[in-house]
């Protein structure tokens, strides 16, 4: 049986993102990955990670996009007030991941970066199964599904994740099992309302996650803790 497997929230976390695809042993030519969106900042990496995207894309995987995704194309569009929003978010370690001497916010020139943009432009907001919906943030429970919008599937939280109850599971992250839970605990969280929650908040020191479907099998990776090494090493 083909495994479907979900990661989502790397925030330029490459190394961490490969690390995680080694450990689940993903073969393009036996699953189908969903990639959840925010591929960009606060991590180290993120041209890196587009680039890394772009290519599995290429040989299969299903790639949605983020609200971080989506302010940078906001960003570059230049409109009112996206260039702060874009800031506060963690933008200026994306664009130093293109210009390591970029020190403000300025958009690279280069035909890597303008690819990157027109790749994230064409990526969707959604995908739908029999049984299931993956998307970033969520849906409204309050409406159809087929009335919600993009802002919807970029933003919502609390609405969504303690609101929802229908007979699909929609698989998610944007907000971190943590938060949902109200206490540190970043492991995939499977709600008894139908939600299956895979953000491990891995750039503010937890953990990337991963869902194998239909199995429910997770898997997940963290950064390694320089503390301990150095205990270790001294």
């Amino acid at each position: 049986m083909q495994r479907t497997l979900i990661i989502s929230d790397i925030h330029g976390e490459l190394k961490l993102f490969n690390k995680l695809l080694k450990k689940i042993k993903y073969n393009a030519d036996k699953d189908q990955l969903i990639l959840l969106g925010d591929y960009i900042d606060r991590g180290p990496d993120s041209k890196g990670v587009l680039d890394r995207v772009m290519a599995l894309k290429k040989q299969g995987a299903i790639v949605l996009k983020g609200n971080h995704d989506d302010m940078m194309i906001a960003a570059v569009d230049n409109k009112p007030d996206e260039w702060k929003r874009w800031e506060r978010a963690g933008a200026l370690s994306t664009l130093e991941s293109y210009n390591s001497s970029i020190k403000s916010m300025e958009l690279p020139e280069s035909d890597e970066f303008k690819e990157h943009v027109a790749f994230i432009r064409e990526m969707d907001y959604f995908y739908e199964q029999d049984n299931y919906i993956f998307v970033h943030a969520g849906i409204r429970p309050d409406i159809l599904f087929e009335e919600n919008e993009r802002h919807t599937f970029l933003w919502i939280r609390k609405l969504f994740y303690e609101k929802y109850s229908d007979y699909k599971t929609v698989v998610f992250d944007h907000t971190p099992v943590s938060i949902i839970r109200k206490k540190k605990n970043h492991n995939i969280y499977f709600g008894e309302n139908n939600i299956i929650g895979i953000d491990g908040a891995a750039t503010y020191g937890g953990q990337l996650n991963c869902l194998e479907l239909p199995s429910r099998k997770t898997y997940h990776v963290r950064k390694k803790c320089l503390s301990k090494i150095f205990k270790r090493k001294h």
